[in-house]
């Protein structure tokens, strides 16, 4: 029998985050914008999040950062562990800063995100005079050299200029250059390549990877690109109606996907491959309604295999190899259906 999702952890991660969930209280009712999520990411290591818009993604990584208003925000359960603290909540751990200090983010629009009224090198020198507690001369002088890491030619001239003369790319490295000021362990990256050109986000890409390298700082990438997923991230969790239906490497979500949603977001990526159809396979139906979310499965309505099971119970989570779990009742022994489409630990089919 394939294990269920719930059981021990072999051993302490960066960063743990267990069973968050979030709401928020509108005119229309109470909206449960992430439910149940779990997830984990180490020194070294990129995870990225993916799902299509709405589906509780930037939410989740905004709660653990502490971002979310409350009200009408709320986080009503859940847990985040860094190096086993808790910092739902907190502002500080051990005497020092979580966000900035401890962990930085890249906003997904930097254009809206940055100060108008601030120069790049002024916005880019306050971190380090707020949380590592540099006077200005010197906090300016990094903030150049890192325009200068984040290749931006010209950098002591750059510094000076304001956010209306950078362009698209010039903007994402500055706003990198500002997340990683105070050296984080942790990089939360929020779609950092939208609305960027091509040859931009392929820039970005690597300058994110080199950074890593360079530092050895985990990274938390939110986006519904796929293709960007396939060039930065090592492992992957796949959202879906503000939980995590599948996670694995990138190896398992692209080559054994084993959710039906997972299959659904392959299926609508454009491709190269000659063999397959020219024509995308764009996923039926819409999202459910978060104000009333499913008793069942979230994908259910949308799924070509659904089951009577799948509307009236939640789905288990069920390991397929380690590291690799579905959330999906098609993974139960029990289960009559099992679409050859989808990735099958051998021991589900006996």
């Amino acid at each position: 029998m394939s294990r269920n999702i719930n059981q021990p952890k072999s051993s302490p991660k960066l960063l743990d985050v267990n069973k968050l969930a979030v709401e928020f209280d509108t005119y229309g009712g109470v909206v449960h914008a992430v439910r149940d999520v779990s997830f984990s990411v180490d020194s070294g290591e990129t995870l990225a999040i993916v799902g299509e818009s709405g589906c509780g993604k930037s939410v989740t990584v905004q709660s653990i950062m502490g971002l979310i208003p409350m009200p009408p925000g709320r986080i009503t359960s859940g847990s985040a562990l860094l190096r086993g603290q808790e910092i739902l909540g907190t502002a500080m751990i051990q005497g020092r800063d979580i966000r900035g200090s401890e962990i930085g983010m890249i906003f997904q629009d930097p254009m809206t995100s940055l100060n108008p009224t601030m120069s790049i090198g002024d916005q880019i020198a306050e971190p380090m005079q707020v949380h590592k507690g540099y006077d200005y001369r010197k906090a300016y002088s990094e903030a150049i050299k890192l325009l200068e890491l984040t290749k931006i030619p010209e950098s002591t001239k750059r510094a000076k200029q304001y956010p209306f003369e950078f362009s698209g790319g010039m903007l994402q490295r500055a706003m990198i250059a500002m997340a990683i000021s105070c050296k984080p362990s942790i990089l939360i990256a929020d779609e950092p390549t939208t609305a960027l050109d091509v040859t931009i986000q392929a820039q970005i890409l690597d300058l994110l990877q080199e950074l890593q390298r360079e530092t050895g700082m985990a990274i938390v990438l939110i986006t519904h690109d796929l293709g960007v997923v396939a060039r930065l991230a090592n492992e992957v969790a796949v959202m879906y109606a503000g939980k995590i239906v599948e996670h694995g490497s990138v190896e398992d979500i692209f080559y054994r996907s084993a959710h039906p949603y997972t299959l659904g977001l392959r299926e609508a990526m454009p491709t190269n491959d000659p063999d397959k159809q020219s024509v995308l396979s764009p996923i039926p139906g819409s999202p459910p309604d978060l104000f009333s979310p499913p008793v069942g499965c979230g994908y259910c309505a949308r799924c070509p295999w659904s089951m009577s099971v799948c509307e009236s119970k939640n789905p288990e989570g069920f390991y397929l190899n380690e590291g690799h779990y579905s959330k999906c009742w098609m993974h139960h022994q029990q289960s009559p259906v099992k679409p050859i489409e989808l990735y099958f630990e051998q021991q589900t089919h006996g």
